[in-house]
């Protein structure tokens, strides 16, 4: 045998392994140290508030119901629910080939992670593409879940039926459906008509402001949502004083325009939600602010840099400006990990993947030997590990697998959420488990040249070098 001392995978897992994941951990991309943080902010939607999954399925079932109507879209559309386990975050979609995929930290569509309809996700594209230059505009990044279905269900239809359409046409139109369904209230209306069954975990962020403000923190609320909804879900969730934890409240901010835009003056909202007409000179505790700028704000208030923490959900609209034009840090709302973590967590997931990292170096070695007997070996071997990446790609999402990889590689999701959040969470009652002075340190990963040092590589005695003895002359 070519290898005889590879052990079985179940002996190549470090003791415990498996149960050292929690899904109510922060994780640190950036070392934050809260003994620094003097002031938190906070987005409302899907970060103070989290919404039940009940939500994705009435806003998609409104958006449908608009494209048929509004948009003139065939009646058949109807037909077609919501698939609660079709989508996740962070997709793309291609506008001209009306194609819905996960593209990597490198632009690349991996094989299996492309989708023409929620019917045919069975990956007939089988192949491996650049995104980068030119191309990359007919790409759109998409951030609803109902967006996405919907998308994927209008496709289904028209392939189906045979019927011709123009995939960019379709983007339009099912990205304005969805946004009518918010700018003509019917998101808000729901919500504040069904608080208990649609917010959920509303006692934690009340346990969260109150421990911040205990701790002398100051803290302040800026969100895309009218001042009426937030006072809504804020006194569910945080009883009717809640304006007390809040320094400022910014309302209608308009993100992400809020953070690039250095005219849009603020106005004031008296206690029944009318605007005032006065000139505002400083952003006061107990009042409602509406639209602004974010130059105006750190004019007023002298809040700057890493001393401010900011929490949101949306990477672009929330947090990329933040980072990268103002140096705040920056907390990422990711409701997925949860899920995540629970399935790395598992037994069967850290079997699959250790065997997995295994048999890639064996591979690595295997190729250099050409006989006959090597070559069909390699070849079984090859059949066993793409086996083996689309079962663990199975555990997370039967169609597009996990929001942070797609194969070997971290996603474009991932890559964002490294560049623009310093630690990232299930949600913002993660805070509850660590003291306000805690430091959060990144863990090291390995670089490729350092992979050698790890034990996923050392597990199979892999040698980078192929022909290392034959080339020992060449030094």
């Amino acid at each position: 045998s070519l290898f005889p001392c590879v052990p079985p995978a179940s002996e190549l897992i470090p003791p415990g392994a498996c149960k050292t994941l929690n899904s109510a951990a922060i994780y640190a991309n950036n070392e934050v140290d809260l003994a620094e943080v003097d002031i938190y902010g906070f987005d409302y939607d899907y970060t103070l508030a989290l919404y039940s999954n009940a939500l994705n399925t009435m806003i998609y079932n409104q958006a449908r119901t608009f494209l048929i109507e509004h948009f003139k879209y065939p009646e058949e559309i109807s037909k077609y629910e919501y698939v609660p386990n079709f989508a996740v975050r962070g997709l793309h979609y291609d506008i001209q080939k009306g194609l819905l995929m996960k593209i990597d930290a490198f632009h690349y569509i991996q094989r299996g992670t492309v989708s023409c309809s929620v019917n045919k996700i069975y990956f007939t594209m089988g192949f491996l593409s650049r995104t980068q230059g030119p191309r990359v505009k007919q790409f759109m990044d998409i951030f609803s879940i109902p967006e996405m279905t919907l998308l994927a269900v209008a496709n289904d239809f028209f392939i189906t039926n045979d019927i011709e359409y123009d995939p960019v046409h379709l983007f339009k139109d099912i990205s304005e459906a969805i946004g009518m369904v918010h700018l003509k209230g019917f998101m808000y209306k729901w919500v504040m008509q069904d608080l208990g069954r649609l917010i959920q975990r509303g006692e934690e962020t009340d346990a969260v402001l109150h421990r911040l403000v205990s701790q002398g923190k100051k803290l302040f609320l800026i969100t895309n949502s009218p001042f009426s909804f937030v006072d809504k879900g804020m006194t569910h969730m945080a009883g009717k004083k809640w304006r007390d934890f809040f320094d400022v409240v910014i309302v209608q901010a308009d993100k992400p325009h809020f953070f690039t835009d250095c005219v849009k003056p603020f106005r004031r909202l008296d206690d029944n939600g009318d605007l005032r007409w006065e000139k505002i000179k400083s952003l006061d505790k107990g009042q409602i602010y509406k639209q602004g700028n974010l130059y105006d704000f750190l004019r007023l208030t002298g809040w700057r840099g890493s001393k401010v923490l900011y929490f949101g959900d949306h990477l672009y609209s929330d947090l990329a400006d933040l980072m990268l034009r103002h140096g705040w840090r920056t907390a990422a709302i990711v409701p997925e990990l949860e899920h995540e973590t629970k399935v790395v967590s598992t037994n069967r997931y850290a079997l699959s993947l250790t065997w997995l990292q295994a048999l890639t170096g064996l591979l690595e070695q295997l190729q250099v030997h050409k006989d006959q007997e090597s070559k069909q070996v390699f070849r079984e071997w090859q059949q066993e590990r793409d086996e083996l990446r689309a079962m663990i790609k199975n555990l997370y999402n039967p169609q597009f697998g996990s929001i942070f990889r797609t194969g070997h590689n971290p996603t474009y999701f991932s890559r964002r959420l490294c560049r623009f959040s310093d630690i990232y969470m299930a949600s913002l009652s993660c805070l509850l488990n660590y003291d306000l002075s805690y430091t959060f340190y990144p863990r090291r990963t390995p670089l490729q040249h350092e992979a050698p040092l790890w034990m996923d590589q050392l597990c199979t005695g892999c040698m980078k070098t192929p022909f290392l003895e034959e080339m020992s002359h060449i030094r």
